[in-house]
């Protein structure tokens, strides 16, 4: 089994429950070990859309990454993604930030997630239910990441899915 740490975000329709149904989705692969708070954040890159709501979810899986990945491009599809440029808004976006310790440097994959280190949207959710993993490359906790991110995006705590949309 391998231990992996995704980045959910959504910031078109009903951005919680779009995140939600990636959770949901993600429960027919996968067993949730923890999930962080929900975040509403500044988008990253394009300024000119509307704000994001982030979380991330450490899950447990007997997937490899790759295919992992491409069951989070699935939930993606799913859930009416839209690929239309670097940055634009989207109904989800589930990121493979890491999984285990492991290193890859492919076309099609790469982990860790080559800007999760530099955005304060993954490191403040990350921060919650996994401050002392130890970024693969970079030799560091995720805490001190966070501490030493010099990114000053807004990024504001709106509570966790049980208070936001109660089931």
């Amino acid at each position: 089994m391998g231990n992996a740490y995704i980045g959910i975000g959504s910031n078109q329709g009903d951005r919680i429950d779009y995140c939600n149904k990636a959770i949901t989705a993600i429960t027919k692969f996968a067993i949730i070990k923890s999930l962080s708070s929900v975040y509403e954040t500044e988008p990253a890159g394009v300024i000119d859309q509307p704000d994001f709501i982030n979380c991330v979810v450490e899950i447990e899986t007997v997937l490899d990454p790759f295919e992992l990945l491409s069951k989070l491009l699935d939930i993606e599809n799913e859930l009416g993604r839209k690929r239309v440029g670097t940055g634009s808004p989207r109904t989800i976006d589930l990121d493979l930030i890491f999984y285990d310790d492991l290193v890859v440097q492919r076309e099609d994959l790469i982990i860790p997630h080559p800007r999760a280190h530099l955005r304060r949207f993954v490191l403040e959710p990350l921060c919650e239910i996994a401050s002392d993993f130890v970024h693969p490359i970079l030799n560091v906790s995720v805490l001190k990441l966070l501490n030493d991110l010099e990114e000053k995006k807004r990024v504001n705590k709106v509570g966790d899915f049980s208070t936001i949309n109660p089931q």
